[in-house]
């Protein structure tokens, strides 16, 4: 079997061709481990040379969402020995006749695996190793070589972050322990997990996500006994981090630690337990989050459907011949608010989904209506948020077609996001790693976006003074209905504008000191 494999290696290179490992692999057919041993054969015999150096490539992997990552690869290429020569250059390339260094390669892994051996009561960081092993010509790179040899055999715990069915290193490196063979492999096995356990535990200090990791699985366990589920606001508060801060360490706490769950309230609020939690305890949990947050977030609801109000406000007065579509509904909910059908699933919308507005305008007797698509959000706006809202237009029968590079916007429709302010400083990365703004990418998709500075702005223009704004009377007005009483009145009398929103202030502190006892009341 051993010479079959030689010899189709070897006919592969009669070509003169010099190939790869990897592409030896391919257009053989053979497993990676046959070809393997063939090749070390094959340059112990001599029969071929390979390069004098290895090949180093920086190669560009396209991950979705995730955008595009680069990765250093390093590989040798193989060819076919002369007779009468012992190196050849090829295209710039020297190829040489492997000996020494392959005895020593072989020595590499014999000298990393007996330190792994010799301290197998410890797990180290791969950079640890190659540190620890330099003067005996350990490197980086033979250090990951070998060790994932060693893990297919068995023989080693490799820990890292898991993400989307494959492993990233830590800032470190990978966690390498030993696993005894002498001891039953489950236990073994768990003994290895502890020791990667106790490695992150005393990096730490000197690792603040891996602090971070630490204290948000600590706070899991805290609400286990509790019999709660934690939420992500209450995370970044315990963590004292920005919100990309804590975003990140609860990506890699969910990476590092398979029985961390996210389960999201109302398919918008996100919140996290351990998956060890009863099934039933959980399900109250979740009931009790439910009804804390119908009570709590009732100040944060109205700002939210205020804003709504004094969008609309804004392009019922500044938009000609806008005609608003309408929706009766079985609840108090406003009939400009329309529910969309989706013909798939998005984030939790399973077959409908809701945008805060929709109006027409035709240019002319003779042209088509442009259908404007409204989504309201008071708070600042991420490349996510936008995501989200162009999903749900796409996939609406409404508002959604196929199209010949697939599902798109219908020609006609238009998007338009409102919200309080933008994320200035996100920069979205396009395929040809093209940094661009949050605006342009947005433009991209045919999505307007529209600011609370442009609507204040146009108070301005009116002559109304800096101190009355759009943000203000959200936050002021009791409900929808005011909001559009409070922007009718101060547009008729700009010069009383500030007078009518103390008064407004003085006749809803009921409502405010409402809130703010039920927000002393909650966690």
């Amino acid at each position: 079997m051993r010479g079959e494999t030689a010899a189709k290696v070897l006919n592969l290179l009669a070509d003169g061709v010099p190939r790869s490992f990897k592409q030896i692999v391919e257009q053989t057919g053979l497993g990676q481990r046959a070809v393997e041993g063939a090749l070390r054969r094959l340059s112990l015999k001599g029969l071929i040379l390979r390069t004098e150096k290895p090949i180093r490539k920086r190669i560009k992997v396209f991950r979705g969402r995730a955008g595009i990552t680069q990765t250093l690869r390093s590989y040798h290429l193989y060819i076919l020995k002369p007779k009468d020569r012992d190196v050849v250059e090829y295209q710039g390339l020297r190829f040489v006749r492997v000996k020494k260094k392959r005895v020593e390669r072989q020595s590499k892994a014999q000298i990393i695996l007996k330190f792994l051996e010799q301290n197998k009561n410890r797990a180290f960081y791969s950079k640890e190793i190659a540190e620890a092993l330099r003067e005996r010509g350990i490197s980086k790179q033979d250090v990951m070589t070998n060790v994932r040899r060693f893990e297919r055999k068995g023989l080693v715990y490799v820990r890292g972050y898991r993400a989307h069915g494959r492993q990233t290193p830590f800032k470190e490196g990978y966690l390498i322990s030993w696993i005894d063979q002498e001891k039953p492999r489950d236990q073994a096995i768990k003994e290895a997990v502890q020791r990667t356990e106790k490695a992150l535990a005393e990096e730490r200090a000197s690792m603040p996500i891996l602090s971070r990791i630490r204290r948000i699985r600590d706070l899991l366990i805290e609400a286990l006994e509790l019999k709660d589920i934690v939420s992500f606001d209450y995370i970044k508060n315990k963590l004292g981090c920005t919100e990309h801060e804590t975003e990140v360490a609860i990506k890699r706490a969910m990476q590092l630690y398979s029985d961390i769950k996210e389960v999201k309230i109302f398919n918008l609020l996100r919140y996290f337990y351990l998956s060890s939690m009863p099934e039933e305890e959980l399900k109250k949990a979740i009931r009790r989050k439910e009804n804390y947050i119908r009570k709590v977030k009732s100040r944060e609801n109205r700002i939210g459907h205020n804003w709504e109000a004094c969008v609309e406000f804004f392009i019922d007065n500044f938009t000609v011949g806008a005609k608003f579509w309408t929706q009766a509904h079985r609840t108090k909910m406003d009939p400009r608010r329309i529910t969309i059908h989706l013909i798939k699933q998005i984030k939790g919308r399973k077959m409908n989904a809701e945008v805060d507005r929709v109006w027409e305008v035709t240019p002319g007797p003779l042209l088509k209506p442009t259908i404007y698509v409204l989504e309201c959000k008071y708070g600042l706006v991420r490349k996510r948020d936008i995501d989200d809202f162009f999903e749900v237009l796409r996939w609406s029968k409404e508002f959604g077609a196929d199209g010949p590079n697939g599902r798109e916007l219908k020609q006609g429709v238009v998007g338009v996001f409102a919200a309080r302010a933008f994320d200035p400083k996100e920069k979205v990365r396009l395929r040809d790693e093209t940094l661009i703004t949050l605006s342009q990418y947005a433009a991209r998709m045919n999505i307007q976006l529209l600011k609370a500075s442009d609507f204040n702005q146009k108070l301005r223009e009116r002559g109304i003074p800096k101190e009355v704004t759009v943000q203000k009377i959200c936050k002021i007005a009791r409900d929808e209905e005011q909001v559009r009483e409070i922007l009718e009145e101060i547009w008729e009398k700009p010069e009383r504008s500030a007078k009518i929103l103390e008064h407004v202030i003085e006749k809803n502190k009921e409502i405010y000191e409402f809130e703010k006892m039920l927000e002393r009341r909650g966690e």
